[in-house]
């Protein structure tokens, strides 16, 4: 089974997409920018499903999300913790990429009791400053630019290849349908806004992030996974290494010919090394659904 869901948190109406019946349940976090769960999630919902209850959710203001937040960590934190809330599971595994990884890993550092197991993907929140990103924050700062930037790098997939350019190994090399997804997220109206004020509450103009986590990492009691793309030129490989040495419990794969988006770059590879780590999936909990059944689910088929 494989479908749609909304959860209503904190006055907010948080997307997800919902696949697989049985196995322990995994919910998958996006980063920011040009991006939401099926952008990033496409390929690894599609290979999770056999085995595992997967839920990708929508950050607010991406993709079918809706509402109003503090586009901070913290705030995406409230929102990952409400929509937990809202499964009838004691403990998940999450999986968060970039900005997503982030958040799963503060939540988790809050909250290890409601973990099984923490996958880091080419993850936010391992270091204090990210100078690469700032090319995105200076071109926010005018006015209009974001949007005219939108309209400029949608015009052609190869405007749309030159911006992948800045986030991945070897833009040429994408497939057609990943980058079709990206063109149609520059498109949408409105898009990008969540990622410009992200950006205005997370870096500033020295490259220093506002989140932090490389001082709690000892202190993460629950298995954990770090996945890298060897030529990310967004996020520095050296913070994935240095996590997987300081977290007790850590396991650490580095992708090959890989950037940023490792899940869509190399998704046969990315999705091989997840499964490999992921609980298995003879071992899943029960679920504990109300009277109501799966809660907020709207939309639902047998595909």
């Amino acid at each position: 089974m494989s479908g749609t869901g909304v959860a209503t948190i904190d006055g907010c109406r948080v997307a997800y997409r919902r696949a697989g019946t049985d196995g322990p349940p995994v919910v998958l976090c996006h980063g920011a920018g040009i991006d939401d769960a099926t952008v990033s999630w496409q390929h690894a919902i599609d290979a999770l499903a056999d085995d595992y209850r997967v839920y990708a959710i929508d950050w607010p203001e991406y993709g079918d999300s809706t509402g109003d937040v503090t586009h901070t960590v913290d705030g995406y934190i409230d929102v990952l913790e409400g929509f937990l809330e809202t499964l009838p599971f004691d403990r998940v595994t999450l999986a968060g990429i970039s900005m997503g990884g982030g958040v799963a890993l503060g939540y988790t550092l809050a909250n290890p009791d409601r973990v099984e197991g923490l996958a880091l993907i080419d993850s936010y929140g391992l270091g204090d400053r990210l100078p690469s990103a700032l090319q995105w924050k200076v071109l926010s700062r005018f006015p209009g630019a974001t949007e005219f930037g939108k309209i400029a790098a949608s015009a052609s997939t190869r405007s749309v290849r030159l911006v992948l350019d800045s986030l991945v190994a070897d833009a040429d090399a994408l497939p057609a349908p990943f980058v079709a997804d990206v063109r149609e997220k520059l498109q949408e109206p409105g898009s990008i806004q969540a990622f410009k004020q992200f950006q205005d509450n997370e870096l500033s103009f020295n490259g220093r992030v506002a989140t932090n986590y490389v001082d709690d990492l000892e202190t993460l009691s629950v298995p954990t996974l770090l996945v890298h793309g060897r030529q990310d030129p967004l996020v520095p490989l050296e913070w994935s290494q240095r996590a997987a040495g300081r977290i007790p419990e850590a396991d650490l794969e580095i992708i090959e010919d890989c950037g940023h988006w490792t899940p869509r770059e190399r998704p046969d590879r990315f999705n091989e090394v997840l499964e490999d780590w992921l609980p298995d999936p003879r071992h899943a909990p029960e679920p504990q659904y109300t009277k109501e059944g799966m809660p907020g689910v709207t939309r639902a088929s047998g595909d």
